[in-house]
């Protein structure tokens, strides 16, 4: 069917190409123009008070270009087992809820939507969460390229400043690469990469919830779950973890700690965002300090 497909696309694209080729250069000056026209073309409504991307029109986005946002955070997540009550989905959730608070507070990013296909294990044999049903992985090529094509997207679109961070460890060094590769194909024309490695600092989570938020956990359920992180989920969207259900069977508990009720745990998950937040911001401007933005 691909293959199918993929024929009938042929003759298509070769009569579009041969079609454009075959216009006059006053015909493709007057298509340029208009072109340019519809670029400028003022907002016809107020805009959407949003920072991600996949939310916004392109004239928000231009807007917001033209009013100073040129920094752009692609977070990247996952989809991978999480235990028997938090969904597949859930560092996607938590950087939901991360890039919304850390574009905020930034003042002049905005988001990409979250790149959920990271690598996860391998194929064959099936290793890592790829043993569970639902995980999708991605080979670590793949997923350097795809971050390496959704970067240059944005640069091409007028960001002078893309950020990459990650909400799992096996994110890590690709976008370390991915970041690195970019800076050296660039040159500091244009725009700059770069990759926030603090974002992911599991132990200063713990840390800050042990000693700052008087939160421990006791014990370990075995579960690839933690307290902190179904607090930072339950901020965004507490069906994620299965609240409701897990109140009802008597289940509302992680390695020992209650996660109700529901308020108390929304509350420590915004502080815990926002204390990861402070970090990234701080990562963000010594990285700036040594790796100044590229001019415009």
């Amino acid at each position: 069917m691909k293959r199918l497909l993929f024929a009938a696309a042929i003759p298509l694209l070769v009569s579009t190409a041969a079609a454009q080729s075959r216009q006059t250069p006053e015909q493709r000056a007057a298509a340029e123009q208009k072109l340019q026209a519809e670029l400028r073309m003022p907002r016809p409504v107020d805009a959407l008070n949003s920072v991600w991307i996949e939310e916004l029109t392109w004239i928000e986005i231009r807007d917001a270009l033209a009013a100073g946002k040129k920094t752009i955070i692609i977070p990247t997540g996952g989809v991978e087992q999480n235990g028997p009550y938090v969904a597949m989905g859930k560092h996607n959730v938590i950087l939901r809820g991360q890039c919304e608070s850390l574009a905020r507070r930034l003042g002049n990013a905005l988001c990409a939507p979250v790149v959920a296909f990271v690598p996860e294990g391998d194929f064959d044999p099936p290793t890592g969460h790829m043993r569970y049903p639902g995980s999708i992985s991605l080979t670590e090529p793949t997923f350097r390229a795809l971050l390496d094509d959704i970067a240059t997207s944005f640069k091409v679109g007028g960001f002078s400043e893309i950020i990459l961070i990650g909400d799992s460890g096996g994110n890590q060094s690709g976008m370390k690469a991915v970041a690195e590769a970019l800076n050296t194909r660039w040159g500091g024309k244009g725009a700059v990469a770069r990759f926030i490695p603090e974002f992911y600092d599991n132990n200063g989570v713990i840390a800050y919830m042990n000693n700052e938020l008087g939160v421990k956990e006791p014990n370990d359920d075995g579960w690839h779950d933690y307290y902190w992180i179904t607090a930072e989920i339950m901020a965004v969207d507490p069906s994620v973890v299965r609240y409701d259900q897990r109140v009802k069977a008597g289940k509302a508990t992680i390695n020992g700690v209650s996660i109700a009720p529901k308020e108390k745990t929304i509350e420590v998950g915004k502080k815990l965002i926002e204390w990861r937040t402070t970090q990234t911001i701080k990562a963000i401007e010594k990285s700036r300090a040594m790796l100044k933005s590229a001019p415009e």
